[in-house]
């Protein structure tokens, strides 16, 4: 019988789970979250520190200079993905399963793919752009077989 991972993330939770034929039975294996999802969210303090602060940007002229923080999303995004690929690497190098599916958010899957493994590129039956993140027992059970069922 083959035992099925099934990842569903995205940029900012992940939870793996195993798949039991033949009711499509899930028991959840893991859950992730990013540390960095914490650290994004508004403090709702002002903090007038540093350059940004004094009105001295890089710019050198007064106001307010502030460095986007889309480059620091997309390197938490990264890093977090590349977690959840050790993951599941892992798991399937150590045949704690033989087949995978990916159910992410679009720019998650992006960043993970290329960092699956060998084994674990050779073992990914299914890849499915959707965020499944909030839904818990039969609701989430429904959703993935309905998203798989799409690929099919």
């Amino acid at each position: 019988m083959e035992k099925t991972w099934v990842l569903v993330a995205n940029s900012h939770r992940a939870r793996c789970f195993e798949r039991r034929p033949p009711d499509n039975g899930l028991t959840e294996l893991a859950d992730f979250v990013s540390p960095q999802t914490d650290a994004l969210k508004p403090s709702g303090k002002g903090d007038r520190s540093g350059d940004a602060g004094k009105g001295h940007g890089r710019t050198g002229h007064a106001g307010t200079q502030f460095d986007p923080q889309t480059d620091e999303h997309a390197k938490q995004r990264a890093g977090f993905a590349r977690r959840l690929a050790e993951y599941v690497n892992e798991g399937v190098a150590a045949k704690k399963c033989s087949a995978l599916v990916l159910i992410t958010s679009s720019s998650m899957l992006g960043e993970i793919k290329p960092c699956l493994s060998h084994a674990a590129t050779q073992a990914l039956r299914s890849a499915v752009v959707s965020d499944l993140t909030r839904y818990q027992g039969p609701d989430l059970r429904e959703r993935i077989s309905h998203a798989l069922s799409l690929q099919d």
